[in-house]
């Protein structure tokens, strides 16, 4: 089994712990990514600006057609996301953003010429180029921006702002693996960007020495001696034999990784290329992320006046805009207010109202004002209903007149209405609608006991609800026009002496006819309607 951790192990891992994560707090941070088509070159470009910028940038920030720079800007305030470097490509340019969050300054770049990382790696016979380099941040070197010029310091400052600051008292060597190197040319005004793998050796020594120090040792099987390889450095080949100068020997202050290089002892660094390889050109500077105004451009150029005139007319943008923002601020309290007085009055209202109908509740003259239409429409229904009683002689149905009272005989209670049946019976039929002896009402039963219905419906044919009997005629009687539907000159449905007789005048003998359609749609009904209510209104 393992030891158990001390008390003492467990505080300096949270110490420890506690101390990475203000020290990564502190750190810019950057996003790298695209906006628009830009094409496969480009955003490989993009992959490998993300690799230089590594550790403190996201690696796998994914991009999607829909999103806008607001969505970067929102995600990057709880990330502590400091600076953006926004690819974008035209027709006959690939372009960079460089802003700074959240206020800008944002600067524009032309990406006049680019490399990528796999081109530059395979011309050259041998890199040096290992996940451990990115662990760590790279050296970023500025060189000639020391220039006159307020576009140039600002681009030198804002490249310096992009990468942590090192201080070179306390500042590990082992941290640093990598280099990234700025260079401005004045006289074409374009900054070469590289990225550089650093390798430190020890000077002083044979080829054949630094050999044998190596993790690798050297074949020496056609050696005799070996003199041969410290005194001569046989069989090395030129990368390895490469020669170091005052340009590039150092006196190390620490000890560094590496056989060799020991403290205070001299050193050669050596720089190796491993891409992206860019050529940039400052086109324009802005003050806001991506507007505002514009504080330097290449191509266009503007006078003391034009730029006052610029500001006065975003001053007086700016104080029409709070003039509106105040106005509205006023609309708003003194809809509020106003809003809240009517609110305050119709409580009051419905306050009053209640104690009104509290107090005239016993009141029997107090007349509801909600309810005349009602009683308009009651008034009415009930001179329709009083009309046809005396019209036709009989209480009206239940769903003719339906807000209009049933008046009741002298003497009998009231009672609820019945609703009619559709059906009735051979019962019902002869009350309501008495014939003489021997005559059978419109689809009731014979004397013979017939139903009603037949085979056939027609003209010198079978009668309507006739079937065959032995001995006996027609249902409805023998004439001379046939066994035919009501063609008795006595008993037929609408016949007569001569024969069949059709028409809407033929009704049935003993029948009484409906006065309910012709009071309602009848010329005749309404005009006597309208007699009726002169009438009523002068009594």
């Amino acid at each position: 089994m393992g030891k158990t951790k001390t008390k003492n192990q467990k505080a300096a891992r949270v110490t420890s712990a506690s101390v990475a994560e203000e020290e990564y707090g502190t750190v810019p941070h950057s996003f790298v990514f695209h906006r628009g088509l830009v094409g496969k070159n480009v955003d490989q470009l993009v992959t490998d600006m993300r690799r230089v910028m590594e550790p403190y940038t996201a690696r796998a920030l994914k991009v999607r057609k829909k999103n806008v720079l607001k969505d970067f800007v929102t995600a990057a305030g709880p990330l502590g996301v400091t600076h953006f470097l926004i690819f974008t490509k035209t027709e006959t340019n690939v372009n960079l953003r460089l802003a700074r969050l959240p206020k800008g300054p944002t600067l524009f770049f032309h990406v006049t010429k680019y490399s990528l990382i796999k081109d530059v790696v395979s011309s050259l016979k041998r890199h040096r180029m290992h996940e451990q380099q990115f662990s760590h941040h790279p050296l970023l070197v500025l060189n000639n921006f020391g220039l006159d010029g307020m576009h140039i310091k600002l681009m030198a400052t804002m490249f310096q702002n992009m990468f942590p600051s090192i201080n070179v008292h306390t500042v590990n060597l082992n941290n640093i693996k990598r280099c990234v190197l700025l260079t401005y040319d004045p006289e074409s005004k374009e900054i070469d960007f590289r990225h550089y793998s650093l390798k430190v050796v020890p000077v002083g020594m044979s080829r054949g020495v630094k050999k044998l120090m190596q993790e690798k040792l050297p074949n020496m099987n056609k050696l005799e001696d070996i003199s041969d390889l410290l005194l001569q450095g046989v069989n090395l080949s030129e990368s390895e034999a490469e020669q170091d100068g005052d340009h590039n020997i150092t006196e190390l202050p620490q000890v560094y990784s590496g056989r060799g290089n020991m403290r205070s002892q001299q050193s050669a660094v050596r720089l190796t290329e491993i891409g992206p390889r860019m050529t940039l050109q400052l086109v324009k500077i802005t003050e806001g992320m991506g507007d505002g105004n514009v504080l330097y451009h290449s191509i266009h150029t503007k006078t003391e006046e034009e730029l006052m005139e610029i500001l006065k007319r975003k001053e007086a943008r700016l104080k029409e805009k709070a003039e509106r923002k105040q106005k509205q601020e006023q609309n708003i309290s003194l809809k509020k207010q106003k809003r809240d007085e009517n609110k305050k009055k119709s409580l009051e209202g419905m306050k009053k109202k209640r104690q009104q109908e509290g107090a005239g509740s016993d009141d029997s003259e107090v007349e509801d004002p909600g309810m005349q239409e009602d009683q308009a429409a009651a008034e009415e229904s009930e001179d329709e209903a009083e009309y046809y009683r005396q019209a036709v002689g009989q209480e009206p149905d239940e769903d003719m007149f339906p807000t209009a009272k049933r008046k009741h005989g002298p003497g009998k209670s009231p009672r609820p209405f019945k609703k009619r049946k559709t059906s009735s019976s051979k019962a019902s039929d002869e009350k309501q609608s008495p014939r003489p002896a021997g005559k059978p009402a419109f689809g009731g039963k014979a004397s013979a006991g017939k139903k009603f219905g037949g085979k056939k419906f027609g003209v010198g044919g079978k009668g309507f609800g006739a079937r065959k009997t032995a001995g006996t005629g027609s249902k409805f009687g023998k004439s001379k026009w046939g066994k035919k539907f009501g063609e008795n000159k006595r008993d037929g449905f609408g016949g007569n002496k001569n024969g069949p007789k059709k028409g809407p005048s033929s009704k049935l003998k003993g029948q009484r006819s409906k006065t309910g359609s012709g009071f309602k749609a009848g010329p005749r009904g309404g005009k006597a309607k309208k007699d009726f209510k002169q009438k009523k209104a002068r009594s």
